[in-house]
């Protein structure tokens, strides 16, 4: 069996809740990725501008320490909100401090609208990997929709288990 890690930024609970599902339904060991400052406010329309403002940027926030090293797993999930289309901040910030290469990547998103280039422009940060997999969820702690996140989780991280871990 291969060492397995979830990594994720989330910042209204939607990411997190998938990345925590994700890392249950294949044995992964979980890393949630913390800025130093607070980015933007959780709540309220200013969130978008804002968030769409620091994506446009290219801001890279300041992270707080990694408590695990991505360099000591083979596989590795990597999670985003989708803000402007395109992934977070903090994982900017994550892509320029951590090399991967030669890793196995699966790439998950949540969005409120459409995921726009999340998944191209992270390909794009982290080239020199293997990608096996990518998923997007439509607000899952929105209208019920845990249980029906939870099972495409599962069925995805089976479709994964089967080719490239087991």
């Amino acid at each position: 069996m291969k060492n397995k890690l979830v990594i994720f930024y989330s910042l209204s609970g939607n990411t997190k809740f998938i990345a925590e599902v994700i890392a249950k339904a294949v044995d992964a060991d979980i890393l949630e990725l913390k800025t130093k400052c607070e980015l933007i406010k959780k709540d309220g329309f200013m969130k978008y501008f804002w968030g769409g403002k620091r994506v446009m940027m290219k801001e890279k926030p300041k992270l707080i320490p990694l408590e695990k090293n991505p360099a000591d797993y083979d596989i590795i999930f990597i999670g985003t909100p989708v803000w402007a289309w395109n992934y977070t901040p903090p994982l900017r910030s994550f892509f320029s401090q951590v090399k991967l290469n030669g890793k196995k990547i699966a790439l998950f998103c949540t969005h409120g609208g459409q995921k726009g280039k999340t998944f191209e422009n992270m390909k794009m940060e982290i080239k020199n990997n293997e990608f096996i997999g990518e998923i997007d969820f439509f607000e899952p702690l929105k209208n019920n929709k845990k249980e029906e996140c939870v099972k495409k989780v599962k069925q995805w991280a089976d479709v994964i288990n089967k080719k490239f871990i087991f």
